[in-house]
């Protein structure tokens, strides 16, 4: 049967992020808001309500070239941002000659930001997109978004498509860029053991709202909302006893009950334990603990 009940896929999201170098991880289950958020972010949508800002001016304000020449894009999918019968190289020498200041030897422009990737001109240059491994066509859609010099990176799932053991260079190369390049990044992730290795803070989103938001080792090692410590147990490293699981699983009552989607109170009312009358009626409200954001009634009086 369809419905005409309109769901919002992203609601009251708010957060602020300081003027300096960090990874800014939003995670959370598929469907939970976090690439619409991205394509907020990346001007690709544009928000029904409520404004964004980016150094102290809107983002609606920017023109095109001004804002993408703050914020580049980096997506899940590296095969998709290539034109498969254009060489690799012409994408990189038009981001110079159309953002860069350094247009008099393109080439070494380009050689220098594919070395800070760990490639080389020489690698690149005569290849089209299918020549490249998925690890090495996504280091060169990195290497073309640093060639504009942006404050600010969007990643969204970027190793998602990758194997496992390319995953981790690729953390390891935002990593650098954080800390040899000063860059702000924002990465958008289902998988908290990735978001554990790499954020600085983090916001853990559910049904297009943030439940918790802080400092990612603070939200992974003690979570606080029974959404967040759900999701915690699907990494092994940070997993809770099991006899600590028990006390977060769905109970038997809860699994017979249909789950609607609650437009009103708490998102996670039908799987969470805790929850109370009030979770259903009301919208938790965000509440300030231990230098973090919490929202749930849980921590009213915390």
């Amino acid at each position: 049967m369809l419905s005409r009940i309109k769901i919002p896929a992203v609601w009251n999201v708010s957060f602020i992020l300081e003027d300096e170098p960090f990874i800014f991880t939003i995670v959370g289950e598929s469907g939970s808001g976090k690439t619409t958020l991205a394509n907020v972010l990346l001007r690709i949508l544009k928000p029904t309500s409520g404004e964004i800002f980016l150094q102290g001016k809107k983002l609606e304000e920017y023109s095109k070239f001004d804002f993408l020449k703050r914020v580049q894009p980096i997506f899940q999918n590296p095969y998709e941002a290539f034109n498969p019968l254009k060489k690799v190289e012409t994408y990189l020498l038009s981001s110079v000659r159309k953002f860069s200041d350094k247009k008099k030897d393109e080439v070494r422009v380009v050689d220098e930001v594919l070395n800070a990737v760990g490639l080389s001109w020489e690698q690149v240059k005569g290849k089209f997109p299918h020549e490249f491994s998925g690890g090495q066509l996504q280091r060169i859609a990195i290497a073309r978004a640093l060639l504009v010099n942006p404050v600010l990176l969007i990643a969204d799932e970027p190793v998602s498509m990758l194997d496992v053991s390319l995953r981790v260079s690729i953390l390891n190369l935002f990593r650098r860029l954080k800390e040899n390049f000063n860059k702000k990044i924002i990465y958008i992730t289902h998988d908290l053991a990735t978001a554990y290795y790499i954020s600085d803070y983090l916001a853990v989103m559910l049904r297009g709202s943030i439940v918790e938001f802080g400092p990612a080792e603070k939200i992974l090692v003690s979570p606080m909302p029974p959404y967040t410590k759900l999701l915690r147990t699907s990494v092994p490293e940070l997993a809770l006893e099991e006899s600590e699981k028990s006390n977060i699983a769905v109970s038997e009552k809860k699994k017979m009950e249909v789950e609607e989607y609650n437009l009103t109170g708490c998102k996670f009312f039908y799987r969470c334990l805790e929850s109370m009358e009030r979770c259903l009626k009301e919208e938790p409200k965000v509440f300030q603990v231990d230098g973090r954001e919490v929202k749930c009634w849980l921590y009213e009086k915390a």
